[in-house]
């Protein structure tokens, strides 16, 4: 008898640094991963910092968790949605993130997008299709 993962968002509001929450909810996505959940994450407010290209944070004498993010597909978590309008509030714009992308084995190994920019009336539905919300 197969069991149905239940669908787990972990959601990101904070800047990268400065604060322990982005890292600390890199690590528990990674632990959920591992545990075979289904695992997405959403990036809202300044949390889409997180997901910002040549990050450097040697003036800041922090460690750079960055890099992880171009690894989950590794753990099959492949939808990091990011909010369209908390890019736009900050004068981001999609360029400006990091490439993250996972290979589909179901494709022959071809190599896709895990960035997944939508709206906020999208964003609230991709919420409340969740099992499990966690907030960081």
């Amino acid at each position: 008898m197969s069991e149905t993962k239940k669908k787990f968002l972990y959601v990101n509001r904070k800047a990268p640094y400065g604060t322990i929450y982005a890292l600390e909810s890199l690590e528990v996505v990674l632990i959920g991963a591992a545990f075979e959940q289904h695992v997405s994450l959403a990036f809202i407010d300044d949390g889409v910092y997180q997901l910002m290209d040549g990050q450097d944070t040697a003036a800041a004498g922090m460690k750079n968790f960055s890099k992880t993010y171009k690894a989950l597909g590794d753990y099959e978590v492949r939808k990091l949605y990011v909010e369209r309008e908390s890019l736009d509030e900050r004068g981001l714009k999609v360029e400006n993130l990091m490439p993250v992308t996972y290979e589909d084995e179901d494709d022959d190994y071809a190599e896709k997008p895990s960035l997944i920019v939508v709206d906020r009336a999208e964003m609230s539905k991709i919420i409340a299709a969740q099992d499990v919300v966690l907030s960081f």
